[in-house]
């Protein structure tokens, strides 16, 4: 027999980052990407791990989750980090690259690797392992419909309805109040009350604000039970307020009365540190969500972890079905990554496709899986997305929220600078006990 070979499906950032990975740690890799032979409605070239919303990575502080994460990725050797480096365009405090040059950089470090064989055809069924699969939110409808099979239909979703999060500590509870409708269920919910003109004022900013246009396979994506708040306030100026925002069953404790609206938001992790605001899933810009969401009373200076979305994507019941090395539970010899798993951003994609590398590479060599430490960027997303008692789950992005609270009594900026230290210490030391590193990649933008 030959040496093991592992299947990578899917060239966008999780499968270029996994390939490139598994070669540049002594296992063949098979790379399967179906354009151009078929083409996606979003892609528009040939080139591996084509950015197709943005060409930001967002923002490259260590004072930000995602800049932890990138630096973690550095740390591992990561192709798209080198590439992204490679193609970086002015852009402030974020990472911007031009897309070209960036796609193209990563195809030709793939293209040289001589452990890996790339193969241009579409893939109809779930490959006999050991094998990745990272086909991103547009995995095409014959593996999709393969993927069902084998996992069950319930397990696997193509929509996301995605509602903002919320720190606790920034919610202002003198104007919020804790209750459940009807005194049922407990405390269990943050409320923030509305007055006639508050709501007013809050359905004109939603109806006024700025949205993402959809692609054209997003058009039928509207369904009753996860429509944007936008949508629900053109039906009519008190849709919100008898939908989402009803205040039935809510009393003010300041005031004794029913509010004209509420705001509910709902606990979102373990420890009580993140609330999810309940059907406000919207498309809304990301900086008008910052704006028109600040105007409900109680989040004038709500920090948020993760911003509202509606739009197509295929993505898995990782809860359920992952373990957190990123393999099925059911079927070791089978990883999956990037946003398939219910990771949000290109980052934290490539990031998972990463992990996922390490893990099969460790498996045709016969050796145990790991995952990085819950304090690093990295370990703290794929504990959320793998957490089994999860039972609502929605994609996520690397946030300081989902990482453990540091020992100290450090706030707000200090905090953000403690976990960083933390995470990137963190990371180094499982790097070095599970000799993980890798000489950097070299990429030339093309």
């Amino acid at each position: 027999m030959g040496e093991p070979t592992v299947s990578v499906i899917g060239a966008g950032l999780a499968g270029s980052e996994a390939a490139f990975q598994l070669a540049r740690r002594g296992v063949r890799a098979r790379l399967f990407e179906m354009r151009p032979v078929r083409m996606t409605q979003a892609h528009r070239t040939h080139l591996f791990a084509e950015l197709v919303c943005s060409n930001s990575l967002r923002n490259a502080s260590l004072e930000t989750a995602v800049g932890v994460l990138k630096e973690e990725m550095r740390r591992l050797g990561s192709l798209v980090m080198a590439a992204a480096a490679a193609s970086a365009v002015p852009a402030g405090a974020a990472l911007a690259v031009d897309r070209e040059r960036f796609a193209g950089a990563i195809t030709a470090a793939i293209e040289q690797e001589a452990l890996i064989e790339v193969v241009r055809e579409e893939v109809t069924s779930v490959p006999p392992g050991p094998a990745i699969i990272a086909t991103g939110p547009l995995t095409s409808e014959a593996l999709s419909g393969a993927l069902s099979e084998l996992i069950g239909a319930r397990h696997l979703y193509f929509y996301d309805a995605i509602a903002p999060i919320v720190t606790a500590d920034s919610i202002d509870m003198t104007i919020a109040f804790r209750a459940s409708r009807y005194g049922k269920g407990g405390d269990d919910y943050i409320n923030c009350p509305m007055t006639e003109q508050e709501y007013a004022d809050f359905v004109a900013a939603v109806l006024g604000a700025d949205k993402v246009a959809a692609h054209p396979f997003e058009r039928a994506i509207y369904f009753e039970g996860c429509m944007p708040i936008e949508e629900l306030a053109r039906r009519g100026p008190k849709t919100l307020a008898f939908g989402p925002m009803r205040p039935v069953g809510l009393v003010d404790p300041r005031t004794g009365r029913r509010p004209a609206a509420v705001v509910q938001l709902r606990q979102d992790d373990r420890e009580g540190r993140l609330y999810n605001m309940v059907g406000f899933q919207t498309k809304m810009t990301y900086p008008e969500q910052r704006r028109v969401l600040r105007m409900i009373p109680g989040l004038a200076n709500a920090q948020f972890v993760r911003f509202g979305s509606l739009h197509r994507n295929t993505f898995i019941d990782s809860p359920r079905l992952l373990s957190p090395s990123l393999n099925l539970r059911t079927r070791p010899d089978l990883f999956l990554a990037g946003q398939m798993i219910g990771v949000e951003g290109y980052v934290e994609s490539a990031a998972a496709g990463l992990l996922a590398a390490i893990n099969a590479a460790r498996m045709v060599a016969g050796r145990e899986p790991i995952t990085p430490p819950r304090t690093t960027a990295l370990g703290s997303l794929v504990a959320y997305i793998t957490d089994a008692s999860r039972t609502d789950f929605q994609p996520m992005n690397a946030n300081f929220g989902l990482m453990p609270e540091p020992a100290g009594r450090s706030r707000g900026r200090a905090r953000k600078i403690e976990q960083a230290a933390r995470a990137l210490c963190a990371m180094d030391a499982w790097i070095a006990e599970h000799h993980l590193a890798i000489a950097p990649p070299v990429t030339a933008a093309a």
